[in-house]
């Protein structure tokens, strides 16, 4: 059925350095965390990988959204745009905008009614060579992430985006927090065909 985590961030246990690495940027891309939290991963770009870029951090928690408002003021951060939308209805950006689309543990809570509005969303919001990284939970039980029966496999991954005519251009199964099992994430970047 899915679940809302509300703002909990990943931040205790995930290396934004480490994330942000594995998406080559150059600098200059306009990049969006779609279901951003507290922006660990956003304001990490900003402050290390993007200085020339933009970055958007969406959520549909308004806190979320709140916080990083209060702390873009404080620091006077002029490239980055937070936005509070709901994924399956839709962001008010414009088409094609985004150079790399970021979804941290994210998509595993979208069900099969929502996903395809998702799914669409994210290629309208990408340019035709732009990447959509998706990075989630292995699903095998571990102390942190959701029920194990929702989160979704590399493999399943890939079969449900081949269905829109994204071709997967990169796997790392071994990122994220170890655990005696391994470790906790995947990270799999697709491009448009």
């Amino acid at each position: 059925m899915g679940h809302k985590h509300h703002g909990k961030s990943s931040a205790s246990f995930l290396n934004a350095d480490e994330i942000l690495l594995e998406l080559n940027l150059e600098g200059n891309e306009n990049f969006l965390d779609a279901g951003c939290g507290d922006g660990f991963v956003s304001l990490k770009a900003i402050e290390k990988y993007l200085p020339e870029g933009t970055v958007y951090a969406v959520d549909i928690f308004d806190e979320s959204i709140k916080q990083l408002d209060d702390y873009k003021q404080k620091i006077n951060i002029e490239n980055l745009i937070n936005i509070e939308a709901d994924l399956t209805k839709g962001i008010p950006i414009d088409d094609g905008m985004i150079d790399v689309l970021f979804m941290l543990n994210v998509f595993h809570g979208f069900t099969s009614e929502n996903r395809d509005d998702v799914i669409n969303e994210l290629i309208r919001l990408t340019k035709d060579d732009g990447k959509i990284a998706i990075m989630d939970f292995k699903p095998f039980d571990m102390q942190v992430g959701p029920p194990t029966e929702i989160r979704i496999s590399p493999s399943e991954l890939e079969d449900i985006f081949k269905g829109y005519n994204l071709k997967k251009v990169y796997l790392n199964e071994e990122i994220g927090a170890e655990f005696s099992e391994g470790k906790s994430h995947y990270l799999m970047i697709f491009k448009k065909e």
